[in-house]
């Protein structure tokens, strides 16, 4: 079985909303350490579930703050199945720097919201996610979402460009 290292940024994160569910037992998951992304890259809130994205333009936001893990290969593809891997996100490799006394700098995969709508630059720009921040923007676990069949809705279309 492979290891993988993931850097989450957003409810991913130890005390964040989807955490326990896939960074803990019976997934295998260590936690390596803190850490921010070496490039700055957009880190949104967005759609009416409050989603945090960090869109795919690359130079224009901040060093992305989060936790890199190593996780085994049902891990990840956990991960990639929350994710929606590659449709809705696309992971890749992405340098990070450890908040430890060297700043080591390690390669790991990281989801990325590609295909965006432009009007998502224009959204406030964080460094570090937190669901109970002092934004006042929660974000909306997908067992509280509730369906509305008169008015059908999805987040692609808050978050992605038309899609043909």
């Amino acid at each position: 079985m492979g290891r993988h290292l993931v850097f989450v940024y957003g409810t991913l994160k130890a005390g964040e909303p989807n955490h326990e569910e896939f960074l803990q037992p019976p997934h295998d998951a260590v936690f390596i350490g803190k850490g921010a992304t070496v490039e700055r890259f957009p880190l949104v809130i967005a759609s009416r579930y409050n989603i945090p994205f960090v869109l795919d333009a690359v130079g224009q936001g901040n060093r992305v703050q989060g936790e890199v893990y190593e996780v085994d290969d049902n891990t990840l593809a956990d991960l990639d199945e929350l994710e929606e891997h590659p449709e809705y996100y696309e992971r890749r490799q992405t340098r990070i720097e450890l908040f430890n006394p060297s700043a080591t700098v390690l390669e790991c995969g990281m989801y990325f919201l590609h295909g965006f709508h432009e009007k998502l630059l224009t959204l406030p720009r964080y460094d570090n996610y937190s669901s109970a921040g002092a934004h006042g923007l929660p974000y909306r676990l997908r067992d509280d979402r509730v369906p509305d069949p008169l008015h059908p809705y999805s987040t692609i279309d808050d978050v992605k460009k038309d899609i043909v």
